[in-house]
């Protein structure tokens, strides 16, 4: 039974009031279940549902790996150890992926977590080394799963549950429903939960065409997203070249953009989030890999500047707006050249953005760069009170404050920044000189 004081506490530590039907169902289910199929929509709170009853399962008494979570993407792993960081318990996690140095994942697994993180090449790779014990481990999620079986990771996945022998809970999560569950999972009979919800229930999302009179739509998006009121947006395209030339336009034509794909490097990536999150940045110009599990908030406007084959790609799309009670709109871009999908109803009413000229207002933010972070003792109590008090900033000009292991950011006042940067230049915090200047915009790399 699940311990209603944890519970409370950790609710407490995620500022949340209360959980979802989803949720509470969960819970309860995966205590007492041995194998359990969770199906929910994109931003439904699928991580916190399976981590609230892992919390509970777990015994502080056990020193090694007590529960594996595998998911298709470091992305995903590291929101998923944030969220599991917030609830503020007594257990260590780590997260493992590739592109990661292996060797400080090798030093983090000396002093083994409870909860161990990672993508299936990464966790397969520190299994065959024999980095961490898997003796203990009595609890498997696969996050995601269905993204990990579409990414061809059946090897390293069957691989890796070959190796656990002393599990008793197997827990499968996915945004997408009828996926066939692979026999090396040893999930038989799962009991189903089943929140995903059906096309009448869907009412809060509308969808718009929006017809581009020229086969380059580039000019058609511009004035699309002139016609959102300086509304912020993601535009979804099939190809990273695509992502960084659309980027690249909307900023020539006075639009602030920033691209996001599986081709940039980590810190590249976690840099152009961190700008459209705090809002320094309006609109985010991605391939499908923003399409699930990354942590950024609830969108009013989704943009389909291409269409994706499949149409469970087009619903995680779609599912980083209109959730739970918010409304939301998905706009489709097309050109009468391009190949008509089965799955989209082309009598859905037009959009027409012609004659929107005006450009969206300028983010009121802009991010600062702060060269420390947690392993430099740094927190955003010290980043606050340094550019309060030596930078003169007032309560308002802060925005969202970000820290990492060895460097930060902080979103500030447009208006702002020159006048905090000129009065922190000789200035130390917690008797240290750091370099503060503002953040670099994530740019095309010149071939």
């Amino acid at each position: 039974m699940i311990n209603p004081h944890h519970s409370n506490n950790v609710l407490l530590n995620l500022g949340i009031d209360r959980l979802n039907d989803m949720q509470l169902a969960a819970q309860e289910t995966i205590v007492n279940d041995h194998n359990v199929l969770l199906l929910s929509p994109t931003g439904s709170g699928k991580t916190l549902a399976y981590l609230l009853p892992i919390l509970e399962l777990l015994d502080e008494y056990v020193a090694g790996v007590q529960c594996l979570i595998i998911l298709p993407s470091r992305e995903l792993g590291l929101q998923i150890e944030q969220v599991w960081k917030k609830m503020g318990t007594t257990y260590k996690v780590n997260v493992c992926y590739g592109g990661h140095s292996i060797d400080t994942e090798i030093k983090n697994l000396s002093n083994p977590p409870a909860i161990l993180i990672g993508t299936p090449g990464r966790i397969a790779d520190h299994i065959d080394r024999g980095t961490f014990k898997t003796d203990r481990i009595q609890t498997l999620v696969l996050d995601e799963f269905d993204k990990s079986l579409q990414l061809g990771f059946h090897e390293e996945m069957s691989f890796i549950i070959s190796k656990l022998s002393k599990l008793n809970k197997r827990i499968l999560v996915s945004a997408t429903a009828g996926i066939e569950i692979p026999k090396y999972t040893k999930v038989v009979n799962p009991t189903i939960l089943d929140f995903i919800p059906t096309e009448a229930e869907k009412v809060n999302l509308a969808m718009k065409m929006v017809v581009s009179s020229e086969k380059d739509k580039i000019g058609t998006l511009y004035h699309l997203i002139c016609s959102l009121k300086s509304q912020s947006a993601l535009i979804f395209c099939n190809h990273r070249d695509a992502a960084e030339r659309i980027s690249d336009t909307l900023n020539e034509k006075g639009i602030y953009a920033t691209y996001y794909h599986g081709g940039m490097d980590q810190e590249e990536r976690e840099r152009a989030l961190i700008q459209f999150r705090n809002g320094s940045v309006t609109y985010l110009v991605t391939t499908d890999l923003a399409a699930r599990g990354l942590d950024i908030p609830e969108m009013k406007h989704v943009i389909h500047y291409h269409l994706p084959s499949k149409e469970d790609e087009f619903t995680h799309r779609n599912g980083r707006t209109a959730r739970m009670q918010a409304s939301g709109t998905a706009y489709i871009i097309t050109h009468e050249s391009e190949k008509k999908q089965e799955y989209i109803d082309y009598g859905m009413p037009v959009l027409k953005v012609a004659h929107a000229t005006t450009l969206p207002k300028p983010p009121e933010f802009q991010t600062i760069y702060i060269s420390g972070g947690k392993k430099n003792k740094l927190n955003k109590i010290d980043i606050v009170g340094f550019f309060s008090q030596k930078g003169k900033l007032e309560k308002g000009d802060l925005g969202l404050i970000e820290v990492k292991d060895f460097i930060s950011f902080a979103a500030v006042k447009f208006a702002k920044v020159s006048h905090l940067l000129s009065n922190i230049r000789d200035e130390k915090m917690k008797g240290r000189k750091f370099k503060i200047e503002v953040a670099r915009k994530v740019v095309k790399k010149e071939e």
